[in-house]
């Protein structure tokens, strides 16, 4: 069994980006430019979106945070979303999510700009990945990829179960898994809440994406031995020996899960660290004009 060190594939990303920001400087290019958008003060989003700035700093981008409070009306969030989308100095940004409750997230997302939606949430985004076009990929997906290329995990002719349907990561890693590339060309089977019999769909794959949000949930006997397992579950659970009273575990129940493997990625130090680097090779795409000319 082999781990899956996302921390240091996520460095050895931020490095080679470093690199390309110094050659763009060098050239009288301006510098890469990403934007935040937080609204409220949820503790998870903003530390998600603090390591983003961090990010950046790492390899010489510019960074924005822009900040609204928790009841800030969809008609403000809307005219900033306008006011970046003109701004021809901001190469692409993000609006974390969730947002709150009287806010619609999708009509936040549609009003992105494609060209800036360095999320790759948009529905042109989301349909030029469908059709193999040049696209932003999802974060937490192209990191997972990453993952993959990095260390030299054949995917071609392999059955690939992904746990979990969501637009951020399950339905996109889906569509890439299958994808008539040299990275990806896997038999794909795409299971969810719904899913009859998952046990006998997990046991015939030979690389299983855990993204259902649910503590522990892939156990042993769902695994066959020398499958490749990537968790992206990242859950919080009651832990009183903890400082902070909780730990983080996967969706996968690591300790009896991993034995069986050849290739597994922690919880915490796998999927989470490509998400942000992927977010920051995605803006670098956007400021090389390398998918929206």
């Amino acid at each position: 069994m082999q781990l899956i060190d996302g921390k240091k594939i996520s460095l050895e990303l931020q490095a080679e980006i470093s690199i390309e920001v110094q050659k763009l400087k060098a050239g009288g290019k301006k510098t890469p430019h990403l934007a935040a958008v937080l609204v409220g003060d949820d503790p998870a989003s903003r530390a998600y979106v603090r390591n983003k700035v961090k990010a950046c700093e790492n390899v010489g981008f510019k960074s924005t945070l822009i900040e609204f409070e928790v009841y800030v009306s969809e008609q403000k969030l809307l005219a900033k979303i306008d006011e970046l989308n003109n701004d021809a100095d901001i190469d692409g940004y993000i609006v974390q999510l969730p947002l709150p409750r009287h806010i619609s997230e999708q009509k936040i997302i549609e009003a992105i700009k494609p060209s800036k939606d360095v999320d790759g949430f948009h529905p042109i985004n989301v349909g030029r990945l469908v059709l193999n076009l040049p696209t932003y990929v999802s974060a937490t997906p192209f990191g997972i990829v990453q993952l993959l290329e990095r260390y030299r995990i054949e995917t071609e002719g392999k059955h690939c179960v992904v746990i979990g349907r969501s637009h951020i990561v399950g339905s996109p890693m889906s569509i890439l898994m299958a994808k008539n590339t040299t990275l990806a060309n896997c038999t794909v089977t795409l299971c969810h809440s719904r899913t009859l019999d998952l046990k006998e769909h997990t046991l015939k794959a030979d690389i299983i994406i855990a993204a259902i949000g649910k503590p522990d949930f892939v156990t042993a006997d769902m695994v066959k031995p020398g499958a490749v397992v990537i968790d992206v579950g990242i859950n919080r659970v009651d832990d009183l020996s903890q400082t902070k009273g909780y730990r983080l575990v996967g969706d996968v129940k690591f300790d009896e899960v991993a034995p069986k493997c050849s290739y597994i990625t922690p919880v915490p130090g796998g999927v989470g660290p490509m998400t942000i680097a992927s977010l920051i090779k995605n803006t670098l795409l956007a400021a090389k004009k390398e998918i929206y000319a």
